[in-house]
């Protein structure tokens, strides 16, 4: 297999190309800027090569015999993918094309995400642009493992190898059925939900998570949440208010999920809890294409206070 590609170069292609095209060894050698005699040779070096004949002279100019139009239907395939190929590299390289794997999870989806992304396919519309579901934790083993290149998420820890930066604040609401008492509230305490039916997140062993955050607000505000029910996400918490089971706790972005029944109340903030998305990346990498997508980032959100 190996006996003719260490043998036949490009340019043996590009030449038998142009003579047939051109139906000359004159016009095709003004073509490619060189003299005949040389050309005349690089193609007798193709035929010992191949072992046939590959053109033949004709009154009415050069034709190529059954085993030069076989060949020549194939060396412009070959020279095509050949300019593809180089086209693509040198794109990737500017980053201008290629794959970008985003590790997504929660209400980011319903806001700064699909914004950030659109102004990135906007700018990079050959770059193809796949969200996955994942909880924090499977986004940072995600990174390590390059199965994805960026992650958003909360409550992201210092982890080896990886840099994490806020983009942007959130301030929590209370999501309550329409005719509830408090929907018709300006703004809610924390306090406000002792002794509701509350659709919450389960807490988890791992340093930080929603849930987490959640007990400890509860906690320092003097009381034990009376759940109700357990969800994993944000979807599945409102589809449940909406439902009627009892009330919820998210943040802001999560006004996007229009559910009829439902009511979105600001939540006062006790004791100036930050509560910020961020986005989290390898230090190590060297991608052109990451480069322009945080850079898309900043420029969507725009400087922090």
């Amino acid at each position: 297999m190996s006996r003719f590609a260490s043998q036949v170069d490009i340019r043996h292609l590009r030449y038998l190309e142009a003579i047939v095209r051109n139906g000359s060894f004159r016009s095709a050698a003004e073509e490619l800027n060189i003299s005949q005699p040389p050309l005349t040779r690089q193609i007798q070096q193709l035929e010992t090569i191949v072992g046939a004949p590959l053109l033949v002279r004709r009154a009415k100019g050069i034709e190529p015999t059954a085993a030069g139009a076989a060949l020549c239907v194939e060396a412009r395939n070959i020279l095509n993918l050949l300019e593809t190929a180089c086209t693509n590299a040198r794109l990737i390289g500017i980053g201008q094309l290629g794959r970008l794997d985003v590790g997504v999870f929660g209400s980011a989806v319903f806001d700064i995400v699909p914004r950030i992304v659109a102004a990135f396919r906007e700018r990079f519309p050959l770059v193809e642009v796949n969200l996955h579901n994942m909880d924090r934790a499977t986004q940072v083993k995600a990174l390590h493992e390059r199965r994805i290149m960026v992650g958003f998420n909360r409550f992201f820890q210092d982890h080896p190898d990886l840099l994490w930066e806020p983009i942007v604040h959130e301030p929590m609401i209370a999501v309550v059925p329409r005719h509830h008492p408090l929907a018709s509230r300006t703004s809610v305490r924390l306090e406000d939900l002792a002794g509701e039916p509350l659709i919450l997140y389960p807490r988890t062993n791992a340093p930080g998570g929603f849930g987490n955050y959640l007990y400890r607000q509860f906690h320092q505000a003097g009381f034990e949440p009376k759940v109700v029910q357990n969800v994993d996400d944000v979807v599945t918490a409102v589809s449940f208010v909406s439902s009627g089971v009892g009330l919820t706790v998210g943040v802001s972005s999560a006004q996007n999920l229009r559910l009829p029944g439902v009511s979105y109340i600001p939540l006062e903030e006790t004791g100036g809890a930050e509560f910020d998305l961020c986005m989290i990346y390898r230090a190590s990498e060297e991608s052109i294409l990451l480069g322009e997508f945080l850079k898309t980032v900043r420029e969507v959100v725009g400087p922090r206070p």
